[in-house]
């Protein structure tokens, strides 16, 4: 790391206060030029601490920028990860209220829940597959408190890999009652396809994101525990959101996921 541990509480406390406010705070790449990716993830964990702290419960992970479709969109070519809080948590229909959020998106994903924990550093596809509970279709709502012009990925790691909630389908397959590579996403917003893909475009295989992330955590000392859900990044682009958009995703044999955003 470069950056002192006063910079990095003093920027964790930043993202916590345009958290509360909904706002957006200057590029830390900006201000700190040599910030590294593991100054990012001590500010995220600084920032993580304080909301476990103050009560919020963990309850998985997200990994980001782990498809083509993902890097292209934003400029950043390797993957992420972010933590997950029982208050972001929604269902299949709910109506959510976007003022929540900054600079406001959706993502295609596919949601892994583990059976037992999972560890680095030598995590493989077939690990994962033996440790999943089921697969649910999810959509994540994007919310990033850093401008967006011009952020690296120690931007967007600090800021939480610009998770801001998500939205997990009805329909829960175990891993080998379902293709899962060729699960498809069929993204509309007020009944208009916007985006199309399938879960193959992440890392080959949606499962492989949850072993890079097994294998990234063994780096700084965690583990994915038994009950963890872990979103395992978009196979589409981001679609932005307004106010009064209905957003509708059709999983094919993972079933659908509406929700509003009000």
């Amino acid at each position: 790391m470069t950056l002192p541990a006063a910079t990095i509480a003093r920027l964790a406390d930043e993202l916590a206060a345009a958290d509360r406010a909904h706002s957006v705070i200057p590029r830390i790449t900006a201000r700190h030029p040599d910030a590294t990716v593991e100054d990012s993830y001590a500010i995220q964990a600084v920032w993580r601490d304080r909301m476990v702290a103050a009560g919020r419960r963990l309850v998985g992970r997200k990994i980001g920028l782990t498809s083509k479709a993902m890097q292209q969109a934003t400029g950043i070519t390797e993957p992420d990860y972010g933590v997950m809080f029982d208050d972001t948590v929604h269902e299949d229909g709910a109506e959510i209220a976007v003022d929540l959020f900054s600079n406001v998106r959706v993502e295609v994903e596919l949601a892994f829940v583990l059976a037992r924990p999972l560890e680095g550093p030598d995590c493989t596809l077939a690990d994962v597959l033996a440790a999943v509970a089921e697969v649910v279709p999810a959509l994540e709502v994007l919310n990033s408190h850093i401008e967006l012009e011009g952020r690296t990925i120690v931007d967007t790691i600090s800021d939480n890999a610009a998770y801001g909630a998500m939205v997990l389908g009805r329909t829960r397959k175990r891993v080998d009652e379902v293709d899962l590579p060729w699960v498809p996403g069929v993204l509309s917003r007020n009944g208009e396809i916007e985006e199309t893909g399938v879960a193959a475009g992440v890392l080959g295989h949606p499962a492989n994101g949850v072993a890079w992330l097994a294998n990234k955590l063994h780096q700084h000392g965690d583990r994915l525990e038994a009950g963890e859900i872990i979103l395992a990044g978009s196979f589409t682009r981001p679609m932005w959101i307004a106010r009064g958009d209905l957003v509708h995703c059709d999983y094919g044999p993972m079933g659908t996921i509406t929700c509003r955003f009000v």
